[in-house]
């Protein structure tokens, strides 16, 4: 079972029907929507400030979330896909957008809906994402915009997709 501990008073909230892997670890002030994953070695540290995800969000390995003391939060929207080794620090994440694998969100940056991070892109703490925009690189920079139904089904299908996936951990 996973690691949930309650910290300054707050205890995670975890919505119905969701998969947290055995070693993922949730802690503070994370208040998880319904059908989520949450995947092995990942870690939600809501010690020093607040973390709200959306429904459908899946969360995948070694990915981590934390906050700066009374400074940022992390929002996360519905029908979001967090890549393998994210780094997600006070950042903001919209709808059915997808963070790429091994990409890192820094303080108040915002990614809008249905946008897309590349795998490995650094956004800088500040930057905001457009709805539908694609961004890459190190720093990370504009790069094209998505058509708008393209990025939608894109992302919805890899959302879709890991709740099949938890799916089958939940039966065995």
């Amino acid at each position: 079972m996973a690691l949930i501990k309650s910290v300054r008073g707050f205890t995670p909230q975890i919505g119905k029907d969701c998969y947290l892997a055995e070693n993922a670890t949730i802690v503070g002030d994370v208040v998880m929507g319904d059908q989520c994953s949450i995947w092995f070695n990942t870690v939600l540290r809501g010690d020093v400030n607040s973390i709200r995800i959306g429904n459908r969000v899946n969360i995948q390995d070694g990915s981590v979330l934390h906050t700066l003391y009374e400074k940022s939060t992390i929002c996360i929207g519905d029908d979001v896909s967090v890549g393998h080794n994210v780094t997600i620090h006070g950042a903001d994440v919209d709808d059915f957008a997808l963070i790429g694998m091994g990409a890192t969100l820094l303080d108040h940056a915002h990614v809008g809906k249905g946008a897309i991070v590349a795998a490995g892109a650094l956004v800088l703490a500040g930057t905001q994402i457009g709805p539908g925009e694609l961004w890459a690189g190190v720093p990370a920079k504009f790069i094209k915009k998505v058509a708008p139904d393209q990025a939608k089904e894109i992302n919805e299908k890899i959302a879709n997709g890991y709740i099949m996936y938890a799916g089958w951990y939940k039966e065995s």
